[in-house]
């Protein structure tokens, strides 16, 4: 190789070698730009945790409200009050859940030989 194909090779690597130091240089800074975020977002969401937390032990503490008082139980009615009152509901039976395993899948891979080799290849008669 002469003199100058040699020094353009050379001047080629130098090259890629100063942008690669510059792309990792900048690379570094992004990393530490990011974990300064990361730093600062987690410190912002545990204090909304430890509000949160503190909030929760405080209702905890408090005595809750009396229930309201429960509706007579529905007797045997006269038609006219079961034609002012409000229609009783009835549970609608749970719903049966029928499970159906699907079919097997079968794969198949063909192989060389396999059950059609001749006696010349190596595979002998059934005795």
């Amino acid at each position: 190789m002469n003199r100058t194909r040699a020094l353009i090779v050379s001047l080629a690597v130098g090259l890629a070698a100063i942008a690669g130091v510059v792309a990792m240089s900048h690379t570094l800074t992004l990393g530490n730009q990011a974990h300064a975020t990361t730093n600062a977002q987690v410190a912002r969401r545990t204090a909304q945790l430890n509000r949160f937390e503190a909030s929760l032990h405080k209702a905890l503490a408090q005595k809750p409200p009396a229930l309201p008082p429960m509706p007579a139980a529905a007797s045997t009615s006269t038609p006219t009050q079961s034609a002012v009152s409000a229609p009783v509901r009835v549970a609608a039976p749970p719903v049966r859940v029928v499970y159906h395993r699907p079919p097997p899948i079968v794969v198949v891979k063909h192989r060389a030989g396999g059950e059609h080799e001749t006696e010349a290849q190596g595979g002998g008669a059934d005795d």
